[in-house]
């Protein structure tokens, strides 16, 4: 018997995205044992009692290629408060019963079946394989990459680059390979590596929650990988603005409190100086020049705040 498969989405009102993503589930995905939880991060709306009228009955009718009736398990739905994406996801979490969970965006959708691919990645060296993320294109250009791994994390500067991002699909990106960091918009850990490395932190709220997970994935032995046999397509930039001050704020304040929680020795404080010193002065002063003072206070408050939370609580 395959393994179950806990599909795990945290909902903020987007309940057009999160219906879409559910039903491209539900007519395209072919695996035999999968259920899909929804978590309701307090949307101002009653999105989950939507959620759970539309998908808490069974059967549904037209829902497999074919076009004939099928039989679903209704959608969990958990209510939850607004504790972040890692909050969101761990509530999910405990309504999950699979071996392998899923954690997947909203914002996404599938066109072809992704399950089986990534169970198998990670049964292909299970003692060791603890979590895999697939190839991620962007919806509106489907075309083009959003993701095909992340090389790693620079030790002082805390840099990175998604490889393959806003290139052109080709053969080369279709090489599974072991990637640095998972991705946040679609990631499948098994149960096993969960309880060695732990629950995401929520520490953070936005940004960085897999970046960190990752990290401690690989501290407790595992390996990730970049699954291309399965592909998501991401509606990327529904869910925060790019030039957004909320996105500044928890962004800079999730690099900061990245490398308090992860880096060690003098790598710690070189790259907490570097950060405080020069990348968030830099930036604020890049934004003022052009006029943009609620980002540039963004990026100084985010940066001050990771420097003063308390990260032993989560």
């Amino acid at each position: 018997m395959k393994a179950l498969v806990s599909i795990i989405t945290v909902n903020y009102n987007g309940l057009r995205d999160t219906c879409e993503m559910i039903d491209s589930f539900r007519s395209r995905e072919t695996y035999p044992r999968y259920e899909i939880i929804v978590v309701d991060n307090g949307s101002r709306l009653p999105e989950a009692e939507e959620i759970q009228e539309r998908y808490g009955d069974n059967p549904v009718p037209g829902g497999s290629l074919s076009g004939s009736p099928v039989s679903f398990p209704p959608v969990k739905v958990v209510r939850n408060i607004n504790n972040g994406f890692a909050g969101g996801n761990n509530a999910g979490l405990k309504a999950a019963e699979g071996d392998y969970l899923f954690f997947i965006n909203n914002d996404t959708l599938i066109k072809e079946p992704v399950l089986d691919a990534l169970v198998r990645r990670i049964e292909s060296d299970s003692p060791r394989n603890g979590g895999v993320s697939p190839m991620l294109k962007f919806a509106a250009r489907p075309d083009t990459l959003q993701y095909a791994g992340f090389t790693p994390l620079s030790p002082v500067t805390l840099r990175n680059a998604a490889i393959g991002f806003m290139q052109q699909d080709s053969p080369r990106f279709r090489i599974p390979r072991e990637t640095a960091s998972l991705h946040g918009a679609a990631m499948m850990v098994s149960r096993r590596a969960l309880q060695d490395a732990g629950t995401m932190s929520e520490v953070y709220f936005l940004f960085y929650e897999e970046l960190d997970w990752s990290a401690q994935l690989r501290k407790a032995g595992y390996r990730l990988w970049y699954e291309p046999a399965a592909v998501v397509y991401h509606k990327e930039g529904m869910t925060a603005r790019r030039d957004s001050p909320t996105r500044e704020f928890y962004l800079s304040r999730a690099r900061m409190l990245f490398a308090r929680r992860n880096l060690r020795g003098i790598g710690k404080y070189l790259s907490c100086a570097y950060l405080c010193i020069l990348a968030a002065p830099k930036k604020a002063a890049v934004y003022l020049l052009h006029g943009q003072v609620a980002l540039a206070k963004a990026t100084i408050c985010g940066t001050c705040e990771g420097i003063y939370k308390n990260i032993r609580t989560a």
